[in-house]
């Protein structure tokens, strides 16, 4: 009897904790569960980064590493693509879809990059937002791989998670569930915490199959969907 009012006990208490409490959580508990997270996109320089999460977009970061060595060895330098025919480079990337459009952006980003800023690529927000292609989610990952910086990647892992978990409330547009999540991830954690969500999503609180596999999760007793 005492044993299950404490259950009960317990789970009320789940039940009201704030977001921040919440967050500060599942943070340390998945930092126990992926110690040595990282990206799983393919590359050894920023340019690179920036490519392959262009290519990612309605893409398979597997299929996207097979298709970028092609590339590269048609166009092995930043110059070279910058300087490269968009056709020539839509033959190679058409594979990982919407391959016109991603062979343009890639080809003019290439290009004021290599143009405006002497081939090294930007290390503000603000100047990565201005590139072709570069959206939020893009930049925040060069942002936080490549210069260390604190970083929110709200990629379909972190926002359908996020919303399971309890840390935002049925909101699907990245831009304000990064911006929620500002508000309660200290920005130390931001960059790893994001990567840790793609290996949770991907192991664990999957979205293709019927239903997340939460008799094997480590935050089963913290997420909203389950306490509530």
């Amino acid at each position: 009897m005492k044993e299950e009012k404490s259950k009960i006990a317990n789970r009320k208490s789940k039940q009201r904790m704030t977001k921040k409490q919440r967050a500060l959580e599942v943070i340390a508990r998945l930092k126990a569960e992926y110690p040595d997270t990282h990206c799983t996109l393919a590359y050894d320089s920023p340019w690179k980064l920036l490519i392959s999460v262009r290519l990612a977009a309605q893409c398979t970061d597997a299929r996207v590493d097979q298709i970028t060595p092609l590339l590269y060895e048609k166009f092995p330098t930043l110059e070279a693509l910058a300087q490269a025919d968009v056709t020539e480079v839509e033959g190679i990337v058409r594979p990982c879809g919407l391959g016109k459009s991603k062979a343009r952006d890639i080809c003019a980003c290439m290009k004021i990059i290599w143009q405006e800023y002497g081939g090294q690529v930007p290390d503000t927000l603000e100047q990565l937002l201005q590139l072709p292609g570069v959206g939020r989610k893009s930049a925040n990952l060069i942002m936080g791989d490549v210069y260390g910086k604190p970083a929110i990647v709200t990629d379909t892992h972190c926002i359908r998670l996020c919303n399971r978990i309890g840390l935002v409330d049925h909101e699907k547009d990245p831009k304000k569930v990064e911006m929620a999540l500002w508000k309660i991830i200290p920005p130390e954690e931001s960059n790893d915490f994001c990567h840790r969500l793609v290996d949770h999503g991907r192991a664990v609180c999957t979205a293709r199959t019927k239903k997340p596999y939460c008799e094997k999760c480590c935050l089963v007793d913290v997420c909203k969907k389950i306490v509530s």
